[in-house]
C-alpha cells in the first residue's frame, strides 16, 4: 500500500500507476489495454472537443474491514452510461465490458485503495469521448473508453454535517427537454457559474429550481435532492435531473425501513415542511441540508433547528455506508466483492 496519509486526503485527482482503455472502431469494440501514460492522443478535430461527444461516471471501491474490496452497483453505472450514449448518439459501452474494465483497474492500482479506518475510499471515474476528426455535427465513428482511479477524501471538508444552500434564479443547469438526464461534461460546465455564486455568498452549493415554471425543486448543484416529512422520502421528478444511483438506493432503504417513497414534483414553499432534507449522490453519499435561502424572495428554509443531521437521514447514510463497507447485510446483492 503506498505510503499516504489517507486520513488527509482532499476530494481531488492523485495519481496512480495504471488506466485502462478500449477504443471502438469500425462498428465494434476492441481489446481492452492496460496503459500508465496520464495523456490521451487526440486529432484536435476530434468530436467530443467541439460537439460535446462526451460522457462519464462516477463510482467507488472500499476497502472493507474483512480485507475484501467492493464496488458498489457498477452494473447500475453501466445502465446509466448506457442510457447517455443512446441519448448523445454514441456506441453504447456492454456491461460485462464495463465491470470487466472497473475490476481490472481496481486489481491494478489497489495500493492506492485507502484503509478502512481512514473513510476515505477509491473513485473510480469511466469517460467515453468522440475521437474521430470531423467538422461538422455529426457522430464520431472512433470512441475511446477509459477508465481512470484516484483516491479521494470527504467531498466535503466537514464530511456528514449540515450544510446551507442557496436557490439560485439566474441560471438552469439543464433544460425540461435537454441533456439534464445524461451524465455529459456539458451540464457541469453550466452549473461553474451558479456553483461560483453560491460559493461567494458563503453557501455550500446552488439549488435550481424547475427552467420552465421556476416554481419547482429540481437538483442541488450535481446532487439529487431529497426531503423527509411525516415518515416519507421524497424526491423531485423532473424531466431535466441525473437519475441518481445514490438516491435510487436510498429509496430501497426507506422503504426497506417502512417509509413511504414518493417521487414527484417539489413545489418551492413545500421546503417550510421537511423535517429532514440532503443532497444525495457517489461523492458525498448524503449532505445532509441546515437551510435554503431564497435570497431573490427573501424567505429562509430552516430545515435543522439544531443545525444537526436528522434521524432519518443519520440511518440512512449510516445503512448505505454500511452495505457499502459490508458491515451490513446486502440483501439487495448491491456491491461485489473485485479482491478478496
Amino acid at each position: 500500500m503506498k505510503n499516504l496519509d489517507w486520513s488527509k486526503l482532499p476530494f481531488g485527482y492523485i495519481p496512480t500507476d495504471y488506466n485502462v482503455r478500449c477504443y471502438y472502431r469500425d462498428g465494434k469494440w476492441g481489446e481492452v489495454e492496460v496503459c500508465s501514460d496520464e495523456y490521451i492522443k487526440m486529432h484536435m478535430a476530434a468530436t467530443c472537443l467541439h460537439y460535446g461527444q462526451e460522457a462519464f461516471e462516477g463510482l467507488k471501491a472500499y476497502r472493507c474491514p474483512d480485507g475484501k474490496v467492493r464496488v458498489f452497483r457498477m452494473d447500475e453505472n453501466a445502465a446509466r452510461l448506457q442510457s447517455t450514449c443512446r441519448g448523445i448518439l454514441m456506441p453504447e459501452v456492454p456491461t460485462e465490458l464495463f465491470e470487466e474494465m472497473v475490476t481490472k483497474v481496481v486489481r491494478l492500482n489497489q495500493d492506492y485503495i485507502p484503509t478502512y479506518e481512514s473513510g476515505a475510499t477509491l473513485y473510480i471515474r469511466p469517460l467515453l469521448v468522440g475521437m474521430s476528426a470531423q467538422v461538422g455535427v455529426h457522430p464520431a465513428s472512433e470512441y475511446l473508453f477509459m477508465i481512470f482511479v484516484t483516491p479521494v477524501g470527504p467531498y466535503f471538508k466537514g464530511g456528514f454535517s449540515t450544510n446551507p444552500y442557496v436557490i439560485i434564479r439566474e441560471f438552469d443547469r439543464s433544460a425540461p427537454l435537454g441533456t439534464g438526464i445524461y451524465k455529459v461534461g456539458g451540464n457541469y460546465a453550466a452549473s461553474l457559474r451558479a456553483n461560483k455564486m453560491a460559493h461567494d455568498l458563503g453557501y455550500a452549493c446552488e439549488f435550481y429550481l424547475d427552467a420552465k415554471e421556476k416554481k419547482y425543486m429540481d437538483e442541488c448543484g450535481a446532487a439529487n435532492f431529497f426531503g423527509i416529512k411525516d415518515n416519507t422520502y421524497v424526491t423531485p421528478k423532473s424531466t431535466s435531473i441525473l437519475p441518481s444511483i445514490t438516491n435510487k438506493s436510498l429509496m430501497q432503504l426507506a422503504e426497506d425501513m417502512g417509509m413511504k417513497v414518493e417521487r414527484r414534483q417539489i413545489p418551492e414553499d413545500e421546503l417550510a415542511t421537511f423535517e429532514e432534507a440532503g443532497a444525495c449522490g457517489t461523492a458525498a453519499v448524503i449532505s445532509p441540508i441546515s437551510k435554503i435561502d431564497d435570497l431573490e424572495n427573501k424567505k429562509s428554509y430552516v430545515i435543522s433547528k439544531d443545525g444537526k443531521p436528522g434521524p432519518i437521514s443519520t440511518k440512512l447514510y449510516n445503512k448505505l455506508r454500511g452495505i457499502q463497507y459490508g458491515t451490513e447485510p446486502d440483501i439487495h446483492n448491491w456491491t461485489k466483492v473485485v479482491i478478496e
